[in-house]
């Protein structure tokens, strides 16, 4: 298991455990050992479910249990998952959540199940190489976001979750058609003034879906009515064209870099963001109550650093999430194809809900 660094270490490197292993032994039996817990391997099993999926079960959770019970195990957990104490936390809602975590993680401890996930495929005109990255997220500590582009769409889906945004969701999503102009460094320091103009993007990108929606549905009654349906895929490629086209107006006219820094007001994990930034764009972010309760999709700015580091901005929470790249190298991960990608994607975001 890749376990990220302690909050709100982002560019620190990520943490390996091992969670079980196997014996390959003569005549091709094996046997299988679970790692979890502090008592030593012990006897385990592995059932491949279909294609892409397989189970482990522990035969002997009591190598799980520690001598000083459950407030031993949660003190445990806390030094490895968090890297402190439980003095260390004074916010009861951090308590609270990490707690919550706590519960849920060891309730599963003994039976875990395995499904494939692709990183996402590259193309010359993605903004920065797409692919999985830290991020903080405020009192649920860091998690894993896998950055993917969709044409004029980029994605931001958790790869791991918390108890308000489970995995599987689409955490931010960015829009690449509207970069944003950030004002001189001075008036940035007014969150007003930032959210003045998102708001005003925003009000832009509802009016322009709903003239798209007008048109397409217009379009949709005279081809019904006089024409045949234009040639499959013409509409796609077009689509992609333009959406390249687009992003790569916006890079040509953006500055190389330019300052930057949070407003006055909006809360950060990590202070040690990076005080440049190259270009910004309209964005959404996915929040929700405890278990995924009222979601709803929120205005926000995402802020391209460089190569290896973006952040966004959550207007409604006010707070601010830097993400960094996990170097880790992956084998055989590649998705054989973009709809085996896209499939992958959908079929992660159904588990979660």
């Amino acid at each position: 298991m890749y376990l990220p660094p302690h909050d709100p270490h982002v560019d620190d490197p990520m943490r390996f455990k091992p969670l079980f292993r196997i014996h390959l032994m003569e005549r091709k039996c094996a046997t299988v050992e679970c790692m979890y817990g502090h008592k030593g391997p012990h006897n385990g099993h592995i059932q491949i479910v279909k294609k892409d999926e397989f189970s482990t079960k522990c035969n002997q959770t009591d190598h799980h249990r520690m001598s000083g019970g459950r407030q031993e195990e949660f003190r445990t957990w806390l030094r490895e998952e968090w890297g402190r104490t439980l003095e260390d936390i004074f916010h009861e809602h951090m308590q609270e959540l990490i707690l919550m975590k706590f519960i849920y993680t060891s309730q599963y401890d003994n039976c875990l199940t395995y499904r494939r996930i692709y990183l996402p495929p590259s193309s010359p005109q993605d903004l920065i190489q797409p692919g999985l990255f830290k991020g903080t997220y405020g009192s649920h500590g860091l998690e894993i976001v896998m950055l993917s582009f969709h044409g004029r769409k980029a994605k931001g889906t958790k790869i791991t979750g918390d108890p308000n945004i489970p995995a599987g969701q689409q955490t931010v999503e960015i829009d690449l058609a509207h970069p944003l102009q950030l004002p001189d460094i001075e008036n940035l320091r007014d969150f007003s003034e930032l959210s003045r103009i998102v708001l005003e993007v925003q009000e832009q990108v509802r009016r322009e879906e709903q003239e798209q929606g007008q048109e397409e549905q217009e379009e949709h009654s005279q081809q019904a009515a006089s024409q045949p349906a234009s040639p499959p895929g013409g509409e796609g490629a077009e689509g992609e064209e333009t959406a390249a086209g687009a992003e790569g107006r916006t890079q040509d006219k953006a500055p190389a870099t330019q300052p930057f820094v949070l407003p006055m007001g909006v809360i950060s994990r990590n202070e040690d963001y990076p005080r440049t930034c190259r270009v910004c764009f309209y964005g959404t972010g996915l929040i929700a109550g405890h278990g995924f309760t009222s979601p709803e999709r929120t205005p926000g700015v995402f802020v391209l650093f460089d190569d290896d580091r973006f952040g966004f901005i959550w207007l409604e929470l006010k707070s601010f999430s830097l993400y960094s790249r996990i170097k880790v190298s992956f084998q055989n991960a590649q998705a054989p194809s973009r709809e085996a990608f896209d499939e992958m994607l959908k079929n992660i975001q159904s588990l979660a809900t």
